[in-house]
């Protein structure tokens, strides 16, 4: 029957290649010979057991709709669901603890946040101690600039060494509370929606993605940590300007909407929240179920601004969204205007008044060093006086 059936389609388009002649001729002839070829295909794979597709075809392909997608960005992800085999970024997951180190973090961190701090500060930092630079020393300065009596924990397997110790040291001589600690992920994430991501993520069950899984780990554990400890997370290129001691449970918006003057994007820089705080926990359900590691952003600033907008205003759920000058006055595109000195009477009014902008609303800026990392300090910048303004040390500290 199967081969009666490619007959009859061959006679079909041999009978039309009779009335036509020259190059036409060819190309239907070409063309018949594909459909049947198609047509014998598919009846042979017809007649094969269901069992021999199954094991043939190990990858599935879907399409899914965002978990809580912002109104205003509702746009469709292409999520592979594939066996990722064991590669280097199991390697990376041991910098983020397991076993054996658990007891040790829990430990450290409760007794460091024993101690009478007038505000608790995280950060972490996933690359070698060596980078731990100038910027990144002066925003620790930053911090315990505004907050004497502050504490700053950072989360981070190489600064958590003898190296890491050098460039904290002229910290701790001076009286000020800071200490490394390798960070302990499974601990963090445990009886949460992390937990089973990451056992994923070890067990080669979910693709890491393109982007770097460390980048991607400190999104998590920088939720996983406020949810456990409750306090302050920053990022290390965000420079402290006033006390945050008056703040609880804040997120910073990025940007606007220029008329309504609604919040269009949050940013996950700046994230100040109490312990077991709803939010911090929709967030790691929504970082769970719609990790994405080929888009940057999707698990960090669009991820919050996505749980944010699903959440706000409903109950149980109490939580501030401070403007953009709050943290982020000045953006990506503007920040390497403040690294130099204005040439013309109008940049130098500019930089002027945001300056005078920032004292007055601003907490922190964040200076974007993805972006700004290519501009020195020029001397009589606003960011020269920022500088001197908010350092405790002020001086190069020597990591050799």
């Amino acid at each position: 029957m199967d081969s009666e059936l490619a007959k009859k389609v061959t006679t079909m388009f041999d009978h039309r290649r009779l009335n036509r002649s020259g190059s036409s001729s060819l190309f239907t002839a070409f063309a018949a010979s594909v459909i049947a070829l198609i047509v014998f295909t598919v009846v042979i794979v017809s007649n094969l057991p269901v069992r021999e597709i199954s094991e043939v075809v190990k990858i599935e392909i879907k399409t899914v709709v965002p978990y809580l997608p912002l109104r205003s960005e509702k746009e469709l992800h292409v999520v592979n669901s594939i066996t990722v085999k064991k590669n280097n970024n199991l390697e990376i997951l041991e910098t983020f603890g397991g076993k054996g180190v658990s007891e040790k973090f829990q430990q450290r961190a409760t007794e460091f946040l024993r101690d009478d701090c007038e505000v608790n500060f995280m950060m972490t930092w996933i690359s070698p101690a060596e980078m731990f630079g100038k910027r990144e020393v002066l925003s620790v300065e930053s911090v315990f600039k505004s907050h004497p009596k502050g504490c700053l924990i950072i989360l981070s397997s190489t600064m958590d060494s003898p190296r890491g110790f050098r460039v904290l040291k002229p910290f701790l001589d001076r009286g000020y509370k800071v200490i490394a600690i390798t960070p302990d992920l499974p601990f963090l994430v445990k009886d949460t929606a992390g937990e089973s991501w990451l056992e994923e993520i070890q067990t080669g069950k979910r693709d890491p993605g393109k982007i770097s899984l460390a980048q991607n780990l400190s999104n998590l554990m920088r939720l996983a940590y406020l949810f456990k400890f409750g306090g302050v997370y920053l990022d290390t290129d965000m420079i402290v300007l006033k006390s945050f001691k008056g703040l609880r449970n804040v997120i910073g918006a990025q940007t606007l909407e220029p008329v309504s003057r609604n919040w269009t994007r949050l940013n996950n820089a700046v994230l100040v929240f109490d312990k077991n705080h709803p939010l911090l926990r929709k967030c790691i359900e929504e970082f769970a179920l719609t990790f994405n590691g080929n888009v940057w952003g999707h698990n960090g600033p669009y991820l919050v601004s996505r749980v944010a907008r699903a959440v706000e205003g409903s109950d149980g759920y109490n939580f501030t969204v401070m403007t953009p000058p709050a943290f982020y006055s000045v953006n990506w595109i503007e920040i390497g205007k403040l690294f130099k000195v204005p040439r013309t009477e109008k940049d130098m009014k500019r930089v002027e008044v945001k300056v005078l902008e920032m004292q007055r609303r601003s907490y922190g800026l964040h200076l974007w060093n993805k972006f700004s990392s290519k501009f020195e300090i020029e001397e009589g910048s606003a960011m020269d006086k920022i500088v001197s303004d908010h350092c405790v040390i002020c001086e190069r500290i020597s990591v050799s």
